[in-house]
């Protein structure tokens, strides 16, 4: 930051704060990964079934939106086979359940599945089950992530851009209402007033054109389809862009209101004092703004949502009064010129003390928030969200640290500043506009100390030997230095709002190991003694856990062709609890051998001994182990 330069030259300061925005605005422009997660399904993914199930039922972890192709059942000729959309099961709002159509032909089905999480983030996937006996499939699902096209990308930089405008809509109002009520003269506010409101309005709007296809995974051309513009705004996350689109209407009357009361007939600028009203108002409409994010993203999922909510609506009022009201300052000090304004230090007084308000806020919210979506010290090392919070954390304890020096060096300028306008060489200059910017910056950093730091926030160190351009120099570099991890912490918390958190990743992998492998495949070879009789046997147990099970029995050539074979038998012994043999009972399916009704009784893994006969009197015992696991809780 330059103290003393020419009018014309921007601040280092304003600089590093275009930066923290811009990385606030792009930081996080890639789609966002899954928030929710599938802990089940019937049928299991890849299990065998003797005949076609009534119904496909998919289980998630927390609670989904549904659309009319939320669900589709594939044959294995790409044909869809759920006539009808899908629906809850049993009104239960963590599953999506469709019919199946009748007389299902033998083969392997895929279901493909995306849903709404609860956040409102798309999650997809994909699995197969076979009816009689599995075979090959020509069905086409989507292999990129759900959030992976050109509407979500689009939505992830409106998004972004959103949050600026909060950011820039708050903070401004901010600092008029609290800090400097002359301010809202100025044309620099106004235009910052202005352009929060503009991006925030253009934003919320393609959000909401957007929605639909982003959900849905269709097109861009979908955004203006009025069938689904019509579905968005009755959903959740729609009706909360309606809202705030609502809301800005107001916001701009108030604004409009504002602007006139700020000048006379005559166009001149004059401060204006809001009344007690203007400032209820303004603050029922940016806790109204944050609001419409609150319920309709991550902290409306997931645990404690009735403290989350509030919780997260101070968290984006903190930022927006913090970073919103930084940019604000900045816009007022470079505003002079010739006869241009002064600012009091009393204003930059309050506005260190508001930030600094900011910040304590921002850092509580921040560690329920974040205590919220970890849930253990467990997942602090073992998930990506976890692993990227102590990257922020380490961030953040290092911007303190650079805020530390930054605060010294800006308590040297001002004094060496203020001792060179006492001894007459700089008397009619303005000696504390920048460096009451500096302190400022970093009185939200930490409160301020020594006689005139109620003024100028910063730390009054007696001035240095090398005098104020030395200690200038050295200010800069410091504040660039803390800029750019400003940037770094911003850009993490982008990644983080796109990372399945780490209380719902532990969720799933839990589920995951409760549900076990839904298909156990065991191939062993075998060797007759008989040239042409020796090849190998494919076992395919599913789902390979306690209770009934269905087994294939499939013979591969030694070239790798399918062989049929006169029989083949199979018997599964537990050695360790003496528990056997049980004999699956594999009959003739013209091609492969199988058994529809085998149950296991204990986990643990067992002995698979199959006998396969290929010719009258030729055939072979092979063994080969089988995990079997529990039943899932």
């Amino acid at each position: 930051m330059h103290t003393g330069s020419p009018p014309a030259r921007t601040p280092l300061a304003v600089l590093a704060l275009v930066a923290a925005v811009a990385a606030l605005l792009l930081g996080g422009a890639g789609p966002a990964s899954a928030h929710s997660g599938l802990t089940g399904s019937d049928p299991a993914d890849g299990s065998v079934l003797a005949s076609a199930p009534p119904y496909v039922t998919l289980t998630f972890t927390e609670t989904v939106g549904l659309s009319e192709d939320s669900v589709r059942v594939l044959s294995p000729d790409n044909e869809r086979v759920n006539p009808r959309p899908a629906q809850h099961a049993d009104g239960k709002a963590n599953t999506g359940r469709v019919q199946l159509a009748d007389g299902l032909a033998q083969g392997t089905y895929t279901v493909a599945w995306r849903v709404v999480s609860a956040d409102g983030h798309p999650i997809s996937g994909a699995f197969v089950f076979s009816v009689g006996r599995p075979s090959e499939t020509a069905a086409e699902v989507p292999d990129t992530a759900a959030g992976d096209t050109a509407a979500g990308r689009l939505h992830g930089v409106f998004r972004h851009v959103a949050y600026s405008g909060l950011a820039l809509l708050v903070g401004a109002a901010a600092f008029v209402l609290v800090c400097l009520p002359g301010a809202g003269a100025l044309r620099p506010v106004r235009r910052l007033l202005a352009a929060g409101w503009a991006a925030l309005a253009v934003s919320t709007a393609a959000l909401l054109l957007l929605r639909g296809p982003y959900e849905t995974g269709g097109p861009l051309t979908a955004a203006f389809d009025p069938a689904v513009l019509g579905r968005t705004v009755t959903g959740k996350a729609g009706g909360a862009l309606v809202v705030r689109l609502l809301l800005l209407g107001a916001a701009a009357v108030l604004l409009r209101r504002a602007a006139r009361r700020a000048a006379d007939p005559d166009g001149r600028e004059e401060e204006w004092s809001p009344g007690r009203r203007v400032r209820w108002a303004a603050a029922g409409l940016a806790a109204g703004l944050a609001l419409t994010w609150a319920a309709a993203e991550h902290a409306a999922a997931g645990i404690q949502v009735p403290l989350a909510v509030p919780a997260s609506v101070l968290h984006l009022l903190a930022m927006g009064v913090w970073l919103g009201g930084l940019v604000t300052l900045a816009a007022v000090l470079g505003s002079r010129g010739a006869g241009g304004p002064s600012v009091p230090a009393s204003a930059v007084g309050r506005f260190s003390a508001l930030a600094s308000a900011a910040v304590a806020v921002l850092a509580a919210t921040g560690l329920y928030q974040s205590w919220r979506q970890v849930g253990s010290w467990e997942a602090l090392t073992t998930t990506s969200f976890g692993r990227t919070l102590l990257v922020k954390t380490a961030a953040v304890i290092l911007m303190l640290w650079a805020a530390s020096f930054s605060r010294r060096l800006a308590g040297r300028v001002l004094a060496a500043v203020g001792t060179a306008g006492t001894t007459g060489a700089d008397a009619g200059a303005e000696p504390v506009r920048e460096p009451a910017l500096a302190g400022a910056g970093k009185a939200a950093a930490g409160p301020a100390h020594g006689p005139g730091a109620a003024a100028a926030g910063v730390e009054a160190d007696p001035p240095a030997p090398g005098g104020a351009d030395g200690q200038r120099r050295h200010l800069r570099r410091t504040v660039a230095a803390e800029a750019a991890l400003g940037v770094l912490v911003l850009t993490v918390t982008t990644v983080l709002t796109g990372t399945q958190p780490g209380r719902a990743a532990v969720k799933s992998a839990e589920a995951a190991a409760a549900r076990g492998p839904q298909v156990r495949v065991v191939t062993v070879p075998f060797d007759t003694g008989t040239p042409g009789h020796r090849g190998t046997v494919q076992i395919t147990l599913s789902p390979g856990r306690v209770g009934e099970n269905s087994v294939e029995a499939v013979v591969f050539t030694e070239d790798g062709g399918l062989a049929a074979v006169p029989e083949i038998r199979l018997n599964l012994t537990q050695t360790e609890l003496d528990i056997g043999p049980v004999d699956a009972k594999l009959t003739d399916r013209k091609g492969y051998w199988a058994a529809y009704d085998l149950r296991l009784p204990v986990p643990g893994e067992w002995t698979a001994a199959v006998t396969v006969r290929t010719g009258d009197i030729d055939q072979a015992t092979v063994r080969a182990p089988v995990p079997v696991t529990g039943r899932p809780k």
